[in-house]
């Protein structure tokens, strides 16, 4: 029996079925090629990010390593003191004029990093210094370091030779004294000779406890012939000799002026030269509605409002009452998540003794790295707390409610001998 060819219409619908079916696939090939090359896409993307976190690890594990060398350079003078006995830790104290001595604009610029690392230099320095010194010392050596300065004078001299921004050099100074509890920056308010007669004050005190090993003294230039009285105190009872001057390695100052002390020169650290002085002329005071002083000139007092475009600290709250509170990531070291993101506020203007009130608080609360098991990445410069301030015998860890869980948050350890920083 013949076959019946087949009719128009169901070729018709063939091709067309056929027509259909190419169309999908060609859709089909085509789509799965784009979405091949987005995740080849995301696949590279993915891996700058691993290599960027690893980079950022490894910076940081260096930065570490490189810390506990200094201190072991120091370490190693802890072990045998034949001439010092007694309950009281050895001192090594440093004081600096920060009027004179004003930190470089490298490390300014760096804000927060910039601070820890001026500290670490510092430390660096001195602890070279010592070890090429003939000295030991026996028991937890206790390391200071000081320095006076005129907060308001300064900011200013600063932003008017552009050397760097008032956030960076808030932010530098928050890094500084965040490096080590024993490391302050004091206000001696705006006064030329208040940072001097503190200085004066402090050599004639600290020199003489008989537990003071050295002090480093930082003075400028024209500081010199205003503390000549204070050196020739310190040689008549044979203290002279704990004196260190720490002076700029390129200084050319005539060494004549300059009492015969031992000398520490010190790079990359202050301004070789003398920034001129800048004269901020001030406008009237204003007294406005709740008896509240402003003025167009300096640093915000703790009396002032926010400058424009701020939000103003409300005096009767306390920092974490505050609507919103201020963030202490962004204060006290970095936020991660930005002005635009972040629920808490980067707009007041924190006076240092809000900013000491603002670090002590975030500390009693626990790293969310460390809490959950996780290395911080941050370490000594996290502003939030890795040991718990009930220490080990903590009541709330013994009914298992301490918000510090991590395994290392209540270390049973007393005795561990204290660094430089």
């Amino acid at each position: 029996m013949a076959t019946q060819p087949l009719g128009e219409p169901n070729q018709q619908l063939w091709d067309e079925t056929l027509t259909r079916l190419l169309n999908l696939s060609t859709a089909t090939v085509k789509r799965n090629a784009e979405l091949e090359n987005r995740v080849a896409e995301l696949e590279v993307e993915l891996s700058v990010w691993k290599q960027a976190h690893s980079v950022a690890l490894e910076a940081s594990e260096r930065e570490n390593k490189a810390h506990n060398v200094q201190v072991a350079a120091l370490n190693r003078q802890i072990s045998n003191l034949d001439c010092f006995r007694g309950n009281q830790d050895p001192l090594i104290l440093c004081v600096i004029n920060g009027d004179e001595n004003i930190f470089t604009r490298d490390l300014l610029i760096q804000g927060q990093q910039g601070g820890r690392a001026a500290a670490q230099h510092l430390t660096k320095g001195i602890a070279e210094y010592l070890s090429n010194e003939d000295v030991h010392i026996f028991g937890r050596l206790s390391f200071w370091v000081t320095v006076y300065y005129n907060k308001m004078e300064l900011a200013d001299s600063l932003q008017s030779h552009n050397v760097c921004t008032l956030e960076q050099f808030e932010a530098f100074l928050a890094g500084f004294t965040q490096s080590s509890p024993r490391f302050l920056i004091v206000d001696v308010g705006h006064s030329k000779e208040a940072a001097d007669s503190k200085i004066k004050e402090y050599l004639q005190t600290y020199t003489r406890f008989p537990q003071t090993l050295r002090v480093f003294f930082g003075g400028g230039h024209s500081d010199i012939p205003e503390y000549m009285s204070t050196f020739s105190i310190l040689e008549k009872e044979q203290l002279l000799g704990k004196l260190v001057m720490l002076r700029p390695s390129n200084d050319i100052e005539d060494e004549s002026k300059l009492p015969s002390l031992p000398r520490l020169s010190l790079d990359g650290i202050f301004m070789t030269e003398k920034l001129p002085r800048v004269f901020t002329k001030l406008a009237p005071l204003t007294v406005g509605l709740f008896s509240t002083v402003t003025t167009n000139g300096g640093l915000i007092s703790p009396q002032s409002p926010a400058r424009a475009g701020g939000q103003v600290i409300d005096p009767s709250l306390p920092l974490h009452r505050q609507n919103p509170p201020p963030c202490n990531e962004h204060y006290l070291m970095s936020c991660s998540k930005g002005a635009g993101v972040c629920k808490y506020s980067h707009e007041y203007v924190l006076t240092p003794d809000q900013l000491a009130s603002l670090a002590s608080n975030a500390k009693k609360a626990p790293c969310n790295w460390l809490k959950n098991g996780v290395q911080c990445p941050y370490g000594d410069a996290c502003c939030w707390g890795h040991v718990c301030p009930n220490g080990p015998k903590c009541f709330h860890l013994s009914k298992g409610k301490c918000w510090f869980k991590g395994e290392a948050m209540h270390p049973q350890g007393t005795s561990t001998i204290e660094a430089l920083i």
